[in-house]
């Protein structure tokens, strides 16, 4: 097997901008990927966060149009991702490999100007990067022609099914050249919809299965700490994020609104951060990240909306401050620490609500995680005093009712004015007149009684 970029018969313009970027030595998703890719090959692949699965397919992708018996065609290849932080990263690393080369790509998501986007793919760029929804409007106002495509690269393929995008994506593939080579990667493969996404697109595709989510982080400590409530976990953010040394760290939350919260409350404990999450403008979304990664303040509150594909250079802290909803959404999480052979650490703050969570996501990664506190502001919350063979908190059997078969089941509330009138007889037209309102009450034929 390969084990320099030089050993495969790339073209030399792209051997060279390899080399300027200090890309030598390829990782080992890479030396699976590229051997079969550079052949024509459909691939399904599944490899761990950070371990270069971008380049395994860029490189071929690159490779290609550099070929010179291709064809001067319209757009030749499509790389499809499911968020705009995302696609925004992958269009950075075509613009990178393009240095010595002619190729064009152009970046067609939401958040930016229609008509300058249209203008940008009628001049039929090599690469399109997109998300689904935006290329959707486009291929409707029949602003892209997606007939020549040589090359069709699914990225997160499960995070796009997850958003919903099944639709969009099928209608998308329906225009591509049906004579192309496909490739549809992730970190976790594992998801319901994809393996029959998988079997529609691609044409006797290569699986390679190299890091599922089962895998276990070797670079990445994982801890959990239990807290009573929001505000507990306030005060352990705050002694983490004011003891623990890193470089750069993301808060995860699964709310907006937390997100918001936890911001404001850093910000006011002089801690250097800011938020992200889907409802920010993109523009400003962009330039979060880019004073992130300058290193400008190191601390971002965020919604899953980062959980996926950034990669910022000396982040080795990632803190749950709400436990993700899944085993996968968790493994995307934490990817964003302990890449590129870097250690990291991740920390999820685990309340009485959350162990069950907690407790489902390490039996799905066949993992368990070490358990720490805090000297000083360990909470109440002990977690659960009995489990199941699961790890989950065995819950309390109910009591059964003290009232036998032949005892009377207890009455209900009895009103005041009702106490008053105990042992005192009625009238018979009293008793007639409440037996004559409870029977027609019985019957539909009478509404019931009111209280004034």
């Amino acid at each position: 097997m390969a084990t320099k970029f030089s050993d495969y018969a790339l073209h030399p313009h792209l051997l060279k901008t390899l080399e300027i970027l200090g890309y030598k030595e390829p990782t080992e998703v890479q030396q699976q990927v590229l051997a079969e890719a550079l052949g024509g090959k459909d691939l399904q692949v599944s490899a761990e966060t950070g371990s270069g699965k971008t380049l395994a397919y860029l490189i071929p992708l690159f490779h290609r149009l550099l070929e010179p018996t291709a064809p001067e065609t319209g757009s030749r290849a499509l790389i499809l991702l499911p968020t705009r932080e995302l696609a925004q990263q992958i269009f950075k690393e075509c613009g990178r490999l393009e240095r010595f080369t002619k190729t064009r790509s152009v970046l067609v998501t939401g958040g930016q100007e229609m008509r300058y986007q249209a203008s940008l793919l009628r001049r039929d760029p090599d690469i399109i990067v997109a998300t689904p929804g935006r290329l959707i409007e486009h291929l409707a106002r029949k602003n892209a022609n997606l007939g020549d495509i040589e090359l069709l690269i699914l990225d997160e393929a499960d995070r796009m099914l997850d958003m919903g995008f099944r639709v969009d994506v099928n209608a998308i593939i329906d225009q591509c050249n049906s004579k192309r080579q496909t490739m549809l990667l992730s970190a976790t493969l594992n998801h319901n919809g994809v393996s029959a996404v998988a079997k529609d697109i691609l044409d006797g595709p290569l699986v390679l299965d190299m890091a599922g989510a089962q895998t276990p982080h070797e670079d990445i400590e994982q801890k959990i700490i239990l807290s009573d409530d929001f505000g507990h976990k306030c005060k352990q953010l705050i002694w983490l994020l004011g003891n623990l040394v890193f470089d750069k760290a993301v808060v995860f939350c699964n709310k907006r609104t937390n997100v918001s919260e936890l911001h404001s409350f850093l910000r006011k404990n002089d801690i250097r951060c800011n938020e992200l999450h889907g409802e920010i403008p993109q523009d400003e979304r962009k330039h979060i990240m880019s004073q992130f990664k300058q290193g400008n303040f190191n601390v971002l509150i965020a919604t899953d909306v980062a959980a996926r594909g950034l990669d910022i250079k000396g982040l080795q802290l990632v803190i749950n401050f709400d436990m993700a909803q899944s085993g996968d959404e968790y493994v995307h999480r934490i990817g964003r620490t302990g890449r590129g052979g870097e250690k990291g650490t991740a920390i999820s703050l685990i309340a009485d609500i959350e162990w069950n969570l907690a407790a489902g996501i390490q039996r799905y990664l066949r993992q368990e995680f070490s358990q720490d506190s805090i000297k000083g502001l360990e909470g109440k919350y002990k977690g659960p005093k009995k489990l199941k063979k699961s790890g989950k908190a065995a819950g309390k059997k109910q009591k059964k009712s003290s009232a036998g078969p032949g005892k009377a089941k207890s009455q209900g509330k009895v009103r005041h004015r009702d106490r008053k009138n105990i042992g005192k007889r009625r009238s018979s037209n009293e008793a007639n007149a409440s037996e004559n309102i409870s029977n027609a009450q019985r019957s539909g034929l009478a509404p019931p009684t009111r209280k004034k």
